[in-house]
């Protein structure tokens, strides 16, 4: 088995079934007590910062472009991130790890919307006790983490919106 190879199976979790199939599973209440700030750059060399976007809702999830389940999860959370156009929700998208070329060759490919940015030397993964991709996070509005997964997940689950609209509906005192 290549590194490469080694490191993939390492990271990336994939829950099976008997059957075989992806077991669908929700996210988790976050317990895990405050993480450190996030300040990467965007594919461009801007430097982003998670404390930017407070006052919205922000899906944060780590990936890379050789993880099947991470590229398998893009699409709902782009349909989720479709459906709440217009209110204070973003996703930031970690890649961890990877070149530029990389990404971007993966990017001309899926050309999703999200903000992309570069944890090229994982340090935000680390940081933020990441052990497997994917993993999210959801943020409140206020900045803190409230829920978090670790594995691929199907983003149209019924389950979620109202999960989500929860946290868009907190009162204004608790965005800013």
């Amino acid at each position: 088995m290549s590194h490469r190879g080694a490191i993939a199976l390492l990271l990336c979790v994939v829950m099976v079934t008997a059957a075989g199939g992806i077991r669908a599973q929700a996210l988790s209440p976050w317990g895990g007590g405050t993480l450190p700030p996030i300040e990467l750059a965007d594919l461009d060399g801007i430097k982003h910062r998670l404390a930017d976007f407070r006052g919205q809702v922000v899906l944060v999830n780590f990936w890379a472009t050789w993880c099947e389940p991470c590229r398998e999860e893009m699409p709902s959370m782009q349909r989720l991130k479709k459906r709440l156009a217009g209110r204070p929700f973003v996703v930031l998208a970690v890649n961890v790890g990877e070149g530029e070329t990389r990404i971007g060759e993966f990017l001309q490919k899926e050309p999703f919307d999200f903000v992309f940015l570069r944890d090229h030397s994982s340090a935000a993964m680390k940081a933020w006790r990441v052990r497997a991709l994917p993993a999210s996070f959801l943020v409140g509005a206020d900045g803190r983490v409230r829920y978090s997964r670790t594995g691929e997940l199907n983003w149209d689950a019924p389950a979620l919106l109202p999960l989500i609209e929860r946290l868009l509906r907190e009162p204004a005192a608790q965005r800013s």
